[in-house]
């Protein structure tokens, strides 16, 4: 019962990490590339490792295992990215590979933020350029980033010790089956070793 147990739990953890799904969304809508790509690896890992658990193949969990030693890296990455810890900047374009501005989605759409357009006023800059007021935020943008990196560290985490739970009871099935099926092998194929020697028997004479 334990092993179904886990296995169940193991299944509902990583169904959880699908909400990378939702976090990919929101990387779409402010074109970051960088966790764009994460996420899409996330989601086709989750995937392996649920197909994995279903149909016992542990080389699939053993893969989701060591992708989420990954994805916790590039969480915490993420976490220190957006905190500016040890001279990162929020600010780069790092996320977008340099390729485009670094714009979180949250920035202009967290809760109770107010959005402003506001062209200048002053002569000599484009009647077409303008730039983004957002007052009223509960919470800033970046710690928003830095709650769905922690959601997903925490899932990541309990997936990755129900993982290594449900890897040794394949170990275990596999070696009992192997076990068992090495000594019907066996019993079936190995020749006999004793060989019992046959010998003409003389007829024994008619006593009168």
């Amino acid at each position: 019962v334990q092993p179904i147990i886990k296995k169940c739990m193991f299944c509902f953890c990583v169904f959880l990490q699908l909400a990378a799904l939702e976090r990919q969304i929101f990387d779409f809508l402010g074109f970051q590339w960088a966790p764009i790509l994460g996420n899409f690896l996330q989601i086709i890992v989750v995937i392996l490792g649920l197909f994995g658990t279903i149909q016992f193949r542990p080389r699939y969990i053993v893969v989701y295992t060591v992708w989420t030693a990954l994805w916790v890296t590039w969480n915490v990455f993420i976490i220190c990215f957006y905190l500016e810890v040890g001279g990162l900047s929020k600010e780069t374009d790092l996320m977008t590979f340099n390729i485009s501005m670094h714009r979180s989605w949250w920035r202009e759409h967290g809760p109770g933020c107010i959005r402003r357009v506001v062209r200048p006023s002053s002569p000599g800059i484009l009647e077409d350029y303008s730039y983004v007021s957002v007052t009223g935020c509960i919470i800033d943008f970046q710690y928003l980033e830095v709650i769905h990196s922690a959601i997903q560290i925490l899932l990541s985490l309990i997936g990755f010790v129900y993982a290594c739970y449900v890897i040794s009871i394949f170990m275990e099935e596999e070696d009992s089956f192997d076990f068992i099926g090495g000594l019907d092998t066996y019993s079936y194929r190995q020749p006999p070793q004793e060989h019992v020697e046959l010998k003409p028997v003389k007829p024994v004479g008619k006593v009168l």
